[in-house]
């Protein structure tokens, strides 16, 4: 699936460069994350976001959005996680946990609990101010 998505992804990236964009993010969320990670290892992107994490081997600078109660994604992790970055110096990137949220808090929520919409507009901003 991620090999797919990798090479789904190429004209995406090409086409964004051909209208002079020289610097691209890519975010990903569940299998989407993984695509991002590979694509982090290339030279496609300059940057990378994951909502869920498993795999940290990219060169683009990454931050990592995790859940205070993740069963996949669980704080210890996620603190190894932020250990590694700080670790690998060219990442340049951080790792944010959100209190009170489980997994799937940024892109599954309820639209009528006013602290799920807080927290996934808080995660959805950050992601934005990432790229930026």
């Amino acid at each position: 699936m991620q090999d797919k998505g990798f090479e789904d992804a190429k004209p995406v990236i090409a086409a964004l460069k051909s209208k002079g964009f020289s610097t691209i993010g890519a975010a990903g969320s569940y299998w989407g994350a993984k695509l991002v990670v590979e694509l982090g290892k290339s030279d496609y992107i300059q940057a990378a976001l994951r909502i869920t994490v498993s795999f940290l081997e990219l060169k683009a600078p990454i931050a990592i959005l995790g859940a205070e109660d993740d069963i996949y994604s669980p704080p210890e992790l996620l603190k190894t996680f932020e250990d590694v970055i700080s670790y690998r110096a060219e990442l340049n990137g951080y790792v944010e946990i959100f209190p009170g949220t489980s997994h799937g808090w940024a892109v599954r929520y309820n639209v009528e609990d006013e602290k799920a919409v807080k927290c996934a507009e808080e995660a959805h901003q950050n992601m934005l101010d990432w790229f930026c």
